[in-house]
C-alpha cells in the first residue's frame, strides 16, 4: 500500500458516511502533506500538463481559472484517485439502493472508466483551480455525460488563513417541499472533503427522495487559493 493508500485508509469510513448522511459532505484527513501539495499547485503553471483551461468569468461560471490535467497525471492525483474510489463505492451503491436507482458502477475505478469510455466520455476530468483575491466560483455540478459517480472529492492545497483567507467550499441542498440548506466548509491544508456530485438520498414521508445539490466556493478576500478536485467519471 503506497503512502496514499494509507492515509485515505486512515479515515473513519463510517463518520464519514454518517456526515455525508447528515449534510451531503464529510471532511477527510489530511491527503497530502505541505510540500506535496506546493508541489501539486506548482504545477498550474505548466500549461503542458494540462488539456484544456478554462477561464470562468468568461464562461459566467464565476471569476477565476482552472485546468484539466492531460494523462499522464501527477502521482499523487492518479493515486489518490484509485484510493479513494472503492472507498467511496459502497456509500455511493447503497444511496443508489435507498433511491431505487441501478447502481452501475463497477468494483474498481478502471473498470468504471472504461464503461465511461465505451460511453463516448473519454476526456479525463481531475482538475487543478486557481483563485487569486476577488474570485469565486457559482453554484453548479460537475456532469460530464450520462455516466455519473454521485460523489467527488476536493483537496485545498494552500494553507487557509496564511496563504488566503475566504474561498469557503459551499454545499446548497434542494429539500423536498423546503427551503434549500447551505452548507460552508474551510477546508484545512491538504485535507479532502468528499461530497454530493449531483443528488442524494433524504428521508420523507414517502421513503427516499433525491435532494438536488450544488457546489461552489466563496470569493476570496485575499491570498491565492488552489485546490484538486477528483472526479470520478470522465467527460464527454
Amino acid at each position: 500500500m503506497d503512502r496514499y493508500a494509507r492515509r485515505v485508509a486512515a479515515a473513519d469510513w463510517d463518520a464519514v458516511s454518517r456526515d455525508l448522511d447528515a449534510v451531503g459532505c464529510a471532511l477527510l484527513p489530511r491527503l497530502l502533506d505541505p510540500a506535496e501539495c506546493a508541489d501539486l499547485a506548482a504545477t498550474y503553471d505548466e500549461p503542458a500538463r494540462f488539456r484544456a483551461t478554462i477561464d470562468m468569468a468568461r464562461h459566467r461560471f464565476g471569476s477565476g481559472q482552472y485546468r484539466y490535467f492531460a494523462a499522464p497525471f501527477p502521482d499523487p492525483v492518479d493515486a489518490l484517485r484509485h484510493a479513494l474510489y472503492p472507498r467511496l463505492l459502497p456509500i455511493a451503491r447503497d444511496w443508489y439502493t435507498r433511491l431505487r436507482r441501478e447502481a452501475e458502477w463497477p468494483d474498481t475505478l478502471d473498470e468504471w472508466l472504461a464503461v465511461c469510455h465505451a460511453a463516448g466520455q473519454t476526456r479525463p476530468t481531475p482538475i487543478l483551480l486557481r483563485y487569486d483575491a476577488g474570485d469565486w466560483n457559482a453554484l453548479h455540478r460537475d456532469l460530464y455525460g450520462d455516466k455519473v459517480f454521485p460523489l467527488q472529492v476536493v483537496i485545498n492545497l494552500n494553507d487557509p488563513g496564511v496563504d488566503h483567507s475566504g474561498g469557503e467550499f459551499l454545499l446548497v441542498e434542494q429539500r423536498p417541499r423546503a427551503q434549500s440548506r447551505g452548507t460552508a466548509t474551510l477546508l484545512p491544508q491538504g485535507h479532502g472533503l468528499v461530497f454530493t456530485t449531483r443528488d442524494r438520498p433524504v428521508a420523507s414521508a414517502r421513503g427516499w427522495s433525491a435532494a438536488p445539490v450544488r457546489h461552489g466556493v466563496s470569493v476570496v478576500r485575499s491570498g491565492r487559493r488552489h485546490t484538486l478536485g477528483l472526479v470520478f467519471h470522465d467527460a464527454a
